[in-house]
């Protein structure tokens, strides 16, 4: 990185109430980038927000702006002012590499831009890949022990009427108010309603009179 390099400082601090202060972070970044001659390009700031929360609106705004190539870096005080897992780090940076953006970490001395950097990240991308398959297995894991005990999975099933969904429509009902009045989704009801037609249809033709007339099924 040069001294032309835009950079984007990011800080956070969880309460703003027992004597945490965003701007001790932003002065070290700030003095940073000024030995480093880089040009700071705008500070995102989350206070009063949790780490644990990947939403966060000063991040969501870095990551959108980001995407629209408003800096060439992104500059943090500390990991875990930035994310709340390795997953989550992983996911930003490689957001950031392709495209073109580097990060530095200033309390781990990480900057993706060196070969030390870029070896951080493969060791982080090893960490996250562990991690995911570690919660995989646990996951089978449970659901075996569950099969085990003979306890039912997946999502309890919901008997619908189709008798019920013509009487509410009769009424003049919506098919989103239907739906909710059933805990079903709208398109659960639409299929419930074009199978009771084709029924009624197919009975009407099954006691179709024999001659020319023909029988419409609306």
């Amino acid at each position: 990185m040069t001294s032309a390099t835009r950079v984007a400082l990011y800080g956070r601090v969880s309460t703003t109430d027992k004597g945490q202060d965003p701007q001790v972070q932003l002065r070290e970044l700030r003095e940073y980038c000024e030995r480093r001659g880089w040009k700071i390009s705008e500070e995102y700031v989350d206070a009063g927000i949790s780490g644990s929360k990947d939403s966060r609106p000063a991040l969501n705004r870095l990551m959108a702006d980001a995407q629209r190539r408003h800096f060439d870096a992104v500059l943090v005080w500390r990991f875990d002012r930035f994310a709340r897992s390795v997953s989550h780090l992983l996911r930003a940076l490689e957001l950031f590499q392709s495209l073109g953006i580097d990060f530095v970490s200033l309390s781990e001395s990480v900057d993706t831009s060196t070969p030390t950097g870029k070896m951080i990240f493969t060791v982080l991308g090893a960490v996250a890949e562990l991690e995911r398959s570690l919660i995989c297995e646990r996951v089978k894991a449970g659901l075996r022990n569950a099969r085990a005990k003979g306890k039912r999975l997946g999502r309890p099933r919901i008997f619908v009427s189709e008798q019920r969904v013509e009487m509410l429509r009769g009424l003049g009902v919506s098919w989103r108010d239907i739906a909710k009045e059933l805990g079903v989704g709208v398109g659960t009801v639409h299929r419930i309603a074009q199978r009771r037609s084709k029924n009624v249809c197919g009975d009407r033709e099954s006691h179709a009179p024999t001659d020319e007339t023909d029988t419409v099924c609306a």
